[in-house]
């Protein structure tokens, strides 16, 4: 079967857009954090690069490209080159199917705003993201560095422990909304019948676990200066380094991205179809007001980073195990009760 040029041009576009995106985010989130932290300690914050401090992030990169690049003689050099380069790539991945906006009327073609919808979206973030892990444990583990391994073994221990909690939470959603397509699951939240109404318990969850998949405080023990020196990238420099903490940046971006698309309706702005504007500008505007949304989460990920303290490692796991999965299978069966009763 042959492919249209179109298409895969049309898809190439779509992918270089949202990988643009995605890095360009991941940058100035670095920028964001230190005007937030400052805002919240007041203080300036970074103001010397550039008007503002905007350049800031770009001095940061050609610093991270201009370190010298440093390989402990005594680690596993291609394990220790493929554990960042693995959390960069899956961090990315994840993109690939979230819709970013509506559609598009162009020369009478139609262009959805999305690289591709799956019928089964959400479990490939879930594989993807699982898949993730392995970036961090096989960088602490090549560094042959004791703070590394402990910071590897923290952070494989707490993904598995949290990714169980978020994945039954999602099992409420699919169960509400009966498709695991995340286009479908935005779709059924049009004018104002997002799922945080029908799934508030199920979004706490998912959020709480969002940070802990993403290792931002107070769930950030796999880095835990003050135990660990930096936790499982403490041999790492130069960009290996930045690729590590461009992936948390990233990560961040798309569990945003994908709380504002399960819970809060993804790029539905409630009622505008009533207005009669042209679609593609109903699409523009929805595409925005998702990003609003995106950033939101951001700002309410910095904000609970610059607020509250890291917990001990056996209260982060007594969270995962006591807590939040018993909350997440009562959340599955109260679900289940208000379907029977009440469809």
């Amino acid at each position: 079967m042959e492919i249209p040029v179109e298409f895969l041009l049309e898809k190439t576009i779509i992918v270089v857009a949202v990988f643009t995106v995605s890095l360009v985010i991941a940058m100035y989130s670095t920028y964001a954090e230190r005007k937030v932290s400052a805002l919240l300690q007041d203080r300036i914050g970074p103001n010397r690069a550039g008007p503002l401090g905007l350049l800031q992030p770009v001095a940061d990169g050609v610093k991270f490209f201009m370190k010298e690049e440093i390989i402990p003689s005594s680690a596993n050099k291609f394990l220790f080159v493929l554990g960042p380069s693995l959390a960069m790539m899956t961090a990315c991945l994840t993109g690939a199917v979230i819709p970013w906006g509506s559609t598009l009327e162009i020369n009478g073609s139609i262009v959805p705003l999305q690289v591709t919808d799956l019928n089964i979206g959400v479990l490939y973030i879930f594989a993807v993201v699982s898949i993730g892990v392995y970036g961090v444990m096989i960088g602490g583990w090549a560094s042959n560095n004791k703070f590394s391994l402990m910071g590897a073994i923290r952070a494989s221990s707490q993904m598995i422990s949290y990714e169980i909690a978020m994945g039954l939470s999602i099992i409420a959603l699919i169960m509400t909304t009966g498709s695991l397509s995340i286009r479908d699951i935005v779709e059924q939240q049009v004018d104002g019948h997002w799922n945080i109404i029908y799934q508030p318990l199920g979004f706490f969850i998912f959020m709480v676990c969002a940070f802990a998949e993403c290792n931002r405080t107070p769930f950030d023990l796999p880095e835990c200066e003050a135990e660990l020196v930096g936790g499982y990238h403490t041999e790492y420099s130069s960009m290996k380094l930045g690729l590590y903490l461009f992936s948390e940046y990233i990560n961040m971006f798309i569990s945003s991205a994908v709380m504002s698309a399960f819970f809060f309706g993804g790029y539905d702005i409630p009622y505008i179809e009533k207005l009669g504007l042209d679609h593609n500008l109903v699409t523009i505007l929805g595409t925005g007001f998702f990003f609003f949304k995106i950033v939101l989460f951001i700002f309410l990920f910095m904000w609970v980073r610059w607020t509250l303290p890291r917990f001990r490692y056996d209260q982060l796991m007594n969270l995962g195990w006591k807590i939040m999965i018993p909350l997440a299978i009562i959340n599955i069966i109260l679900t289940g009760s208000g379907i029977l009763l009440f469809k």
